[in-house]
């Protein structure tokens, strides 16, 4: 997926939520939105081309140790996420008040991390959005390395690649793999369509059971 041809996905992608997504997702059989990585620093959706990095236990055998995550901010464009598998079992910060300064100056639009972050006062008073799964004051220093960046990783079992999208709000996270991300975006704008005909429905009086009834539960079968 080239860039320009990103730039029109997100556009669209960022008036979605991660609930619309995930349907769209489930209704073309693929593994629906993440749960349980939530907004630490503050509630801002965020959504853009991923950029991956990798954390684990093992101390890099060759080569002097890189700061976790600064390769991929320095490869980031604006707009990106960056997306941290931090899923090593090891108690500490996966991501920290620096590398959210850094990121912020880059254009980075936001960091997910599958584990622990810190410095979350520090990112919410520059106004940078951290979703990791617990916040955690211990620093990653002699804990965890980076293993690698830009390469596929894991979050929640998931396969995630560079350049996928994703999309991160208050109730979940939703990857997008590039290559069928045009058709779960256009699906998931048919999804929040329908639920908005179905609040106006609401509007004029209509019955909820009769509203729900007709429409939602089988409207992912409808939306080729």
């Amino acid at each position: 997926m080239n860039r320009t041809a990103d730039a029109s996905l997100v556009a669209r992608l960022e008036i979605l939520d991660s609930c619309a997504v995930s349907d769209a997702l489930d209704s073309l059989g693929l593994p629906p939105a993440v749960a349980g990585i939530a907004p630490l620093s503050l509630r801002k959706r965020i959504a853009g081309p991923v950029r991956t990095v990798k954390l684990g236990r093992e101390k890099p055998a060759a080569g002097p140790v890189r700061h976790l995550g600064t390769a991929a901010i320095e490869a980031a464009a604006p707009g990106d996420v960056i997306v941290v598998a931090h899923s090593s079992g090891v108690e500490c910060a996966g991501w920290g008040g620096v590398l959210s300064s850094a990121a912020l100056i880059r254009g980075v639009s936001g960091v997910v991390v599958d584990g622990p972050a810190r410095d979350v006062d520090e990112a919410a008073a520059l106004g940078f959005p951290i979703f990791a799964r617990s916040a955690d004051p211990r620093t990653a220093r002699g804990r965890v390395y980076e293993q690698d960046f830009d390469c596929r990783i894991e979050i929640a079992g998931l396969s995630v690649e560079p350049g996928d999208l994703v999309v991160a709000d208050s109730t979940g996270v939703a990857f997008i793999p590039s290559a069928s991300a045009a058709e779960i975006v256009r699906r998931a704008e048919r999804v929040a369509a329908r639920e908005r005909l179905m609040v106006e429905a609401l509007r004029r009086g209509e019955r909820v059971t009769e509203v729900v009834g007709r429409d939602y539960e089988e409207m992912l079968d409808r939306l080729e």
